[in-house]
């Protein structure tokens, strides 16, 4: 194999994956990168769980197919300030040469590589755009806890000509819609934070497929794709939907970056259980943290507020990720009576994403 491609875009491609690969693994095969040159050229890794693979354009002098050490090729390529590098099989290492410089990486046993799983059967498309807008805070709702894998994963679900996506950790819900182009009927369980990975790959005017079967799910889009294995199956959404379909006893129109701040600011005041408190006044919000330590804060949003005036106490860290998925925006608080969720909600942006956001209140002692 030899080919000269663009540094910049071969870096790129390497370091992306290398970080969706795993780095502790008794195999070295599973944590490396397979090569493969013909017109192109491809960069590809799978851990039997995952899979990626990204092309790029290079002017292939020979073509072949190596298997190389993802990490060391990803650093050595990112440190690199030559434009143009060329990749080149000198017996049995993968020489990295630019105008002033050498070096060499060992080739690993191809035939020992589990290869790159082929791709299951379209289930749709939807704008990469619009999929990352919906994808991103949902993600932030899902659990890291590995113990309770159901837990970990954002349900994707088709309905007609929307594709609901569902997180929960059970402290929090995160609940999207987005337009998409469905072919046929799409409803798994997917690893959250891959996901979340994943959408930051195409370009935003780029569309993605979604791609799926009993046992996988792919994202593919031009010049690249990555596929996962499934979680368990998807948890039922009809809880879910009792949820959203709350009885409010307040709804708050408030800006969502002043009430984010507010939140930010009272922090570190936030005491031993990390909370804030949010009180509802006629025309305003109060945002207080108390700590026996550090001193207390209070400071006032401005609001419209239709019905009671409540006051709820928030994990600060759950409530600040639920406004950071409303950046820019103008929100409505559907605030309930008692420790049942409160609901954050906008009207849908111009790319048709929809969402709805459901933090627990903690219980507060009398």
């Amino acid at each position: 194999m030899d080919l000269t491609a663009t540094t910049a875009d071969l870096a790129g491609a390497a370091a992306e994956v290398a970080r969706l690969l795993p780095t502790r693994v008794h195999d070295p095969v599973l944590a490396a990168l397979v090569l493969h040159a013909t017109d192109q050229v491809e960069l590809s890794g799978s851990d039997r769980e995952r899979a990626v693979r990204l092309t790029r354009q290079a002017t292939v002098h020979t073509e072949g197919t190596v298997l190389v050490p993802a990490r060391p090729l990803a650093d050595t390529l990112r440190t690199l300030d030559s434009p143009q590098v060329r990749l080149v099989v000198e017996g049995s290492r993968l020489a990295i040469r630019t105008s002033n410089a050498r070096f060499a990486l060992p080739l690993l046993d191809l035939p020992s590589h589990p290869g790159i799983p082929h791709l299951p059967p379209v289930a749709g498309t939807v704008s990469a755009a619009a999929l990352a807008s919906a994808v991103l805070p949902v993600a932030s709702a899902a659990s890291r806890d590995g113990a309770l894998p159901v837990f970990t994963g954002v349900r994707l679900h088709s309905v007609g000509d929307r594709l609901e996506l569902l997180a929960t950790d059970r402290y929090r819900m995160a609940f999207a819609t987005v337009p998409w182009h469905s072919q046929t009927p799409l409803d798994v369980l997917a690893p959250a934070t891959l996901l979340a990975d994943v959408v930051r790959q195409p370009a935003p005017g780029d569309d993605v497929t979604l791609q799926a079967d009993l046992d996988r799910l792919a994202l593919s889009w031009p010049g690249g794709s990555v596929s996962t294995a499934l979680l368990a199956a998807p948890f039922p959404d009809d809880r879910a939907r009792k949820l959203l379909e709350a009885v409010i006893d307040s709804t708050v129109l408030v800006d969502a970056d002043a009430l984010a701040g507010a939140v930010r600011r009272a922090t570190p005041y936030s005491g031993p259980h990390g909370s804030v408190t949010i009180q509802v006044d006629d025309s305003e919000l109060k945002v207080k943290g108390s700590d026996p330590q550090n001193g207390e804060s209070e400071e006032s949003v401005k609001a419209t507020v239709d019905g009671n005036r409540l006051t709820k106490t928030f994990q600060a860290r759950y409530l600040s990720d639920a406004l950071k998925a409303f950046t820019g925006r103008r929100i409505e608080l559907r605030i309930q009576d008692g420790i049942r969720s409160t609901v954050l909600t906008s009207p849908a942006g111009d790319d048709g994403v929809e969402l709805t956001y459901l933090v627990v209140p903690m219980r507060t002692v009398a």
